[in-house]
């Protein structure tokens, strides 16, 4: 597997080996031995996977907070999408900053989005299936969220706002500078 800095180092993308013959291909999506060697030490106990009809598709900015805050790992199965991972760890000097990254199953990159980031992406293509492993367990008491379209954080999204297909929730989440569940004093 392939581990490929950021430019927020604890954000980390991963591209696995892909081995084929004229059948097709066998690639080795995640291990535990090769996240550890990647220097990424999580055990995943939740997989999701989602499925988003149209083009231009917002999920997110979505994080929970302690004691069920978690790890992601997050791949595209079919379509496109920009994937996004956003620092809201106040302490961090990297805190605002996000990390925006292409996620296809030609490219086959995955990213690996820690604790302490806000996660979301925008579908670049209709009928996008995405597959995400997490190292804690979705719990609706302590999942927060920013609101995507937050001017300050500066995410080139690639769709208008107006173009956006967003649920209300997502669309009510207040901006960084607004949020008071954040991580780090």
């Amino acid at each position: 597997m392939q581990v490929l800095s950021t430019d927020i180092a604890d954000v980390k993308i991963l591209i696995p080996d892909k081995f084929g013959d004229p059948r097709g291909y066998l690639s080795e999506t995640w291990s535990v031995r090769g996240l550890e060697a990647a220097g990424i030490g999580c055990g995943f106990v939740q997989e999701n996977h989602t499925l988003s009809n149209a083009a231009g598709t917002i999920r997110g900015l979505h994080y929970q907070i302690p004691p069920s805050a978690q790890d992601k790992l997050v791949r595209v199965l079919r379509g496109r999408m920009l994937d996004v991972a956003v620092d809201i760890r106040r302490d961090s000097p990297t805190f605002g900053r996000h990390v925006c990254v292409e996620l296809s199953p030609e490219n086959r990159k995955q990213l690996f989005v820690p604790v302490g980031f806000a996660h979301g992406f925008a579908t670049q293509e209709a009928n996008t299936e995405v597959l995400y492993k997490m190292s804690g367990y979705y719990s609706t008491e302590h999942e927060r969220g920013i609101l995507w379209s937050d001017p300050a954080l500066g995410i080139e999204w690639g769709i208008s706002e107006a173009e956006a297909v967003v649920n209300v929730r997502d669309a009510g989440f207040p901006r960084l500078s607004e949020a008071v569940d954040l991580f780090g004093c």
